[in-house]
């Protein structure tokens, strides 16, 4: 069998891409993407087993309205000060006003969570708490959706940007393996030849 290098090294650049870490940035609103009223936000095609992980800065923050409302992704869990914040959302406030505090939890769709707590979601499953920093395995195959976990959504503001990072599956690197052997193998048996 007489196999074209171009062909070898399109079949190795074609499949490079399947071994490495699929990772994105991803914008959710307060508003638009709440986990009432909105729609999540469309990352990833994940597949059931996939490991998968979700950052975001701290000091990115989002609300759900009227002060004390301002949270990061972890959501409304204790006092939130204003200080010299960098976050261009943020109104200026004077120094030490209680942005944020402790709402409690919020039950919806298999989760009690705080208010305000970056969400997500596997097609239509259960939601679970993202937060700030989430590293996780897909229960399920389908999109993972991000939310802004909340009960009225009518005046939230702000947004959080969420570095999303999809693992290949063993399996992807097992069939990456095994298409380079097979490469490799005619190869070597076409120079005996």
């Amino acid at each position: 069998m007489n196999i074209p290098k171009t062909a070898i090294a399109l079949a190795l650049a074609l499949a490079a891409p399947l071994a490495a870490a699929s990772t994105g940035n991803f914008v959710v609103r307060a508003l638009e993407n709440s986990s009432t009223g909105g729609a999540g936000v469309a990352t990833f095609a994940l597949i059931a087993g996939q490991q998968f992980s979700v950052a975001v800065s701290p000091d990115d923050l989002w609300n759900a309205g009227a002060l004390p409302r301002w949270s990061n992704a972890d959501g409304l869990t204790g006092n939130l000060l204003y200080s010299a914040v960098t976050d261009a959302e943020v109104p200026v406030y004077l120094p030490a006003t209680l942005v944020g505090q402790n709402f409690g939890n919020h039950v919806q769709n298999g989760l009690s969570a705080p208010f305000g707590s970056l969400v997500g979601q596997i097609d239509n499953g259960s939601f679970f708490k993202i937060g700030t920093s989430y590293t996780g395995t897909a229960a399920a195959s389908g999109t993972l959706k991000l939310f802004y976990f909340d009960s009225n959504n009518h005046d939230n503001t702000g947004s959080i940007l969420a570095q999303v990072t999809a693992v290949p599956e063993p399996e992807t690197y097992a069939m990456l393996l095994a298409g380079l052997g097979l490469m490799g193998g005619i190869a070597r048996r076409r120079r005996k030849a």
